[in-house]
């Protein structure tokens, strides 16, 4: 596998902060991090990524969570409730019907507030605190709104979430309800909503921590981190595929930084970085596209429908990051009918792994790429699910078995379930 390595180290611009910076992606501009506050590169538009002078390796990394990988991050800690260090499952008899070497699920959903999105929010709203800023806000399909909401409480701030009217489920609305966040249900789309929160940022109104917002990616990588180590030290070699679910794609983007600093730090070598595999709804696949298609930009789709509502996102903001980083490491990407997503949903179940919809995609790509051909039996898998049950809890009641009308008596009950 050949490993592009477009983050080399490299010496600290003047302005850094403690041998901390921006750099643009597209034009390779670079700014300092916490003198004002920037989401997009001042000369071209082009996203950013952070920059370190120091290279960590895994004898730098100690304790648990995100904050284990502090070397590797801006700050020492973060505003922490605490998250990451989630399980990584076995799952055997999912493995054996799909037919790879070894399959493990890194549950993300296992975060304190039940998804990834806790990994990017510790190291966000710290960054927010450093600059000072009054009003922290994001765009949502559900998810980023609960972490953003229990984490802007977490640090005593002013919380402001955009929301689609009608297309959040009901468990993520209610998490940040309960964290005080202000509300707003728009009339439009995911893509719509983040226009408007990008328009709020722009005139000084809010701190935006969508994904776009490359302090985000940065918790995010530690996913990436995790699953390597655990992989590692449970197998004794790092996976050969990540499959993971793609909305905004940041994930894919994040995991894919943090794998080249790995390799530039000399942790990782380039032929062991996994193949990332990202995963959309048919109804919601641009990314998809993109990829079939050997596009270098993604095409907007303005209609968007899936049951994974986490992913129901058309714009994809990240591709310019994620895109890279598929092609680079030998990936792919698949789309899958919402069908194929509950029972996959359903298949998880049985092993005891509990995960919304979205989280789900991840294994219906794998079982795709596995009748496809496109991923071999004898790989060593991680499919990454984003999301806790109980974040679609009507979603998990339509995919699960129906209760069964008894009456009351232990007899009944008896007969009922056939009892000798």
């Amino acid at each position: 596998m050949s490993l592009a390595l477009d983050a080399p180290a490299q010496s600290a611009p003047p302005e850094a902060d403690d041998g901390v910076w921006l750099e643009c992606i597209a034009c390779g501009g670079q700014f300092a991090p916490f003198d004002d506050v920037r989401f997009t590169c001042d000369d071209c538009g082009g996203l950013f990524e952070v920059r370190y002078a120091a290279e960590p390796t895994w004898d730098d990394f100690e304790g648990e969570g995100v904050w284990r990988y502090a070397a590797a991050l801006p700050f020492d800690e973060g505003v922490s409730l605490p998250e990451g260090h989630t399980p990584l499952h076995e799952v055997p008899r999912l493995r054996e019907d799909l037919g790879v070497n070894r399959l493990r699920i890194k549950h993300e959903g296992m975060n304190p507030t039940g998804s990834f999105k806790d990994r990017g929010m510790t190291v966000g709203v710290r960054v927010a605190r450093e600059l000072g800023v009054g009003r922290l806000a994001c765009a949502s399909t559900g998810n980023t709104s609960a972490a953003l909401a229990a984490y802007g409480a977490r640090a005593g701030m002013e919380t402001l979430v955009l929301l689609p009217a009608g297309k959040v489920a009901a468990g993520k609305v209610a998490q940040a309800s309960l964290h005080d966040a202000r509300i707003l249900e728009v009339d439009g789309n995911f893509d719509a909503c983040l226009d408007i929160v990008q328009e709020l940022a722009t005139r000084g109104e809010v701190y935006l921590l969508n994904s776009l917002n490359p302090f985000r990616l940065e918790g995010q990588k530690t996913i990436g981190f995790e699953i390597l180590e655990e992989f590692r030290d449970d197998h004794g070699r790092f996976p050969d595929r990540i499959v993971l679910p793609v909305g905004n794609a940041g994930n894919t983007a994040a995991l894919y930084k943090g794998f080249r600093e790995l390799v530039t730090a000399g942790a990782v070598e380039p032929e062991e970085v996994p193949a990332l595999t990202g995963v959309q709804a048919a109804g919601a696949a641009p990314m998809v596209e993109a990829v079939e298609e050997g596009n270098d930009g993604i095409r907007r789709w303005d209609s968007v429908e899936t049951v994974a509502t986490a992913i129901r996102i058309g714009n994809p903001v990240n591709a310019p990051k994620a895109l890279p980083g598929i092609r680079a490491t030998g990936g792919t990407a698949v789309a899958v009918e919402d069908e194929a997503i509950t029972e996959a949903q359903r298949d998880l179940a049985r092993e005891g792994v509990g995960v919304e919809p979205a989280s789900a995609a991840s294994v219906a790509g794998l079982r795709k790429l596995r009748e496809q051909g496109r991923v071999d039996a004898d790989e060593d898998v991680v499919c990454l699910t984003t999301g806790h049950l109980l974040k679609d809890p009507e979603a998990a009641y339509e995919a699960g078995d129906d209760p069964e009308p008894v009456a009351n008596s232990t007899e009944a009950v008896l007969e009922h379930i056939g009892a000798r």
